[in-house]
């Protein structure tokens, strides 16, 4: 007996995205079927090619194919993958840009530069198109996380106008106010000073094509990180904490400024770093130096997700010190622990999309 398109379309009908909640098929994620006799191939298009669930909902589809079409037949399955974003072309601002990720602290020393830096780079590593931008005007350290402290962006005219290109490693596309700025002096820059300059490396640069931008925010809720959330249209935020009871308090404030009437940024989860130390002689064994279940119990109290815990680990310091994040190592632990972070923020941000493209009427 022929196999017909309309057979296998029915057959994925029975298999759900665990995320979004409905069948592949209603959710457009299943193209170009083509059978060959006893062969049948088709892609699956994910969220993300970051997707956590990539084995899972292959190995789903695979299966409804053998019970409701033929248990016989050779399925070839390509998983490939399209962002999702809810920016319109007529977007003027970063219209090129799919989403938009702010990673914050409610106070500084939490590692959130640290994590910004990794989470851009394991991103880029799941082969998604990144960019990160450098917020933090007083106190830049990306250039050095990165080992460009002597790099120098070059710019072009354009309509009269003078743009720069972001420079980049490990396949992100990378903006700070320390590539023009001396490091070494302080930056003594009014509110309104430093909002502008910041402003421009989001405006007058050539970006190209990007699934996601990392922005490294200023620590706190102050004017600065204030005026960027509220100008620019993010897709959500990420805060960044450590377990004590002090760094906590403060994420509640980051937590309220995010979900301000006014500014109404979709919180996609916490990560809690310093979180223990596990010994190099035993890495089942964990210490909680800084106290445990902080941010675990406010994740709750927030409703969203603890999107990661990271450890103490002497290699992730030295690596940025040195100008070359963890996440580039393959070999090192916590690379793994690191593309953990960047499936979950990917996961979250594709589940943020579907359900305000829900309520505006979409899918």
């Amino acid at each position: 007996m022929k196999i017909t398109k309309t057979q296998i379309t029915n057959a994925l009908r029975h298999v759900d995205d665990p995320d979004l909640k409905k069948d592949l098929i209603t959710l457009n994620m299943i193209e170009n079927i083509t059978i060959d006799g006893n062969k049948v191939k088709f892609d699956v298009v994910l969220t993300t090619p970051a997707c956590p669930l990539k084995n899972q909902i292959r190995q789903a589809c695979l299966d409804a194919i053998h019970e409701f079409v033929n248990p016989l037949l050779d399925v070839e399955i390509e998983m490939t993958s399209r962002v999702t974003t809810l920016r319109r072309e007529a977007d003027a601002m970063l219209k090129n840009v799919k989403n938009i990720i702010a990673v914050g602290s409610g106070k500084g020393g939490v590692g959130k530069s640290t994590v910004a830096v990794n989470l851009a780079v394991a991103l880029a590593k799941t082969g998604a198109r990144v960019g990160l931008i450098d917020a933090d005007i007083y106190g830049p350290s990306i250039p050095m996380m990165f080992g460009m402290l002597d790099e120098h962006p070059t710019g072009f005219d354009r309509d009269g106008k003078t743009y720069i290109y972001p420079l980049e490693r490990l396949g992100v596309k990378i903006l700070s106010i320390g590539f023009f700025v001396d490091q070494s002096k302080a930056l003594i820059w009014r509110g309104p000073m430093a909002s502008m300059a910041l402003r421009q490396l989001f405006t007058d640069a050539e970006w190209g094509e990007l699934d996601y931008m990392v922005i490294d925010l200023p620590p706190g809720t102050g004017d600065i990180p204030l005026t960027l959330i509220q100008d620019f249209p993010l897709t959500g935020a990420i805060i960044v904490s450590t377990p004590q009871q002090v760094a906590i308090a403060d994420v509640r404030k980051a937590a309220d400024m995010f979900r301000n009437d006014k500014i109404n940024i979709p919180i996609l989860g916490l990560v809690e770093n310093m979180s223990y130390f596990s010994p190099p002689d035993n890495s089942e064994k964990r210490y909680a130096i800084f106290g445990q279940g902080g941010c675990k119990k406010l994740a709750e109290e927030l409703n969203v997700p603890l999107l990661a815990q990271l450890p103490i680990v002497s290699a992730i310091a030295d690596s940025g010190d040195a100008g070359n994040p963890i996440t580039e190592d393959d070999e090192s632990p916590v690379t793994a622990v690191f593309i953990n972070l960047a499936e979950n923020v990917a996961q979250q941000i594709a589940i943020t999309n579907a359900i305000r493209e829900t309520f505006s009427g979409g899918v």
